[in-house]
């Protein structure tokens, strides 16, 4: 069957639309669902204290998973009503007071950034930024694996821990690294693994099936798939 959802690999080519930049994706445009007019800053730094060392591990409060420099876990927001923040430990350190604090390079939200949440970003997927701070070990809720976009998109099973970065982001600017991706589609946009999208045979392209005019549900029946402008060169060779 020539369809595909996040649990395939992600598309090797691309006719449509070639490279799009990431500020030309990311201008915030009259349906933009976002609320954020700049960076969010995430969490208050502790005072520091003379006396500090460091620490291999930290155990998590009322758990038994222990977390290292290098891990990704997920930190209690101060607002309620808000998911946990993503991040990554950069450091462990306590004082002579036994205060354990981590130094964390923080995960961004789609919706965090400048530009906001745009229809190719994932329901997991997160923006590495320059935003370092430090906080109490004990606002930590539990571990979660920030997985490459490639590795991603090969996960038979996607957990609700599982999220993914295939961007690098600037806060103060909004820029990002790489500033340049592959677009697919006749829509032009970039791969996004929750959606379903389907492969011509002839061009080898990935289309979204409302873009070629098909409900998520014919698309998921189809055996093999070509698009309108490899129909019409066909028909052409044919007569």
């Amino acid at each position: 069957m020539a369809s595909r959802d996040k649990k395939s690999a992600k598309p090797s080519t691309s006719r449509a639309g070639g490279i799009r930049t990431l500020s030309d994706l990311n201008r915030p445009s009259a349906d933009s669902d976002s609320d954020s007019d700049g960076p969010q800053e995430y969490y208050t730094g502790g005072e520091k204290r003379p006396g500090k060392k460091d620490l291999d591990a930290f155990t998590i409060r009322g758990t038994t998973k222990v977390v290292r420099a290098g891990d990704c876990v997920l930190m209690r927001s101060s607002d309620t009503g808000k998911p946990p923040y993503v991040a990554r430990i950069e450091k462990i350190e306590t004082d002579n007071r036994n205060n354990i604090k981590v130094r964390v390079r923080c995960y961004y939200r789609p919706e965090e950034s400048i530009g906001g949440r745009r229809k190719f970003h994932g329901a997991n997927e997160l923006f590495l930024s320059d935003h370092y701070d430090v906080q109490s070990a004990h606002t930590i809720e539990g571990k979660c694996t920030v997985h490459t976009f490639k590795n991603y998109t090969k996960l038979e099973n996607v957990g609700a821990e599982d999220y993914y970065c295939r961007f690098e982001y600037n806060a103060a600017t909004g820029g990002f690294i790489p500033d340049h991706v592959a677009v697919y589609c006749k829509c032009e946009m970039p791969y996004n693994p929750d959606d379903l999208m389907v492969k011509c045979e002839g061009c080898k392209d990935w289309y979204h099936p409302a873009c070629v005019g098909m409900t998520i549900e014919e698309a998921k029946k189809l055996d093999r798939f070509v698009c309108s402008e490899c129909s019409e060169c066909s028909s052409d060779d044919d007569v």
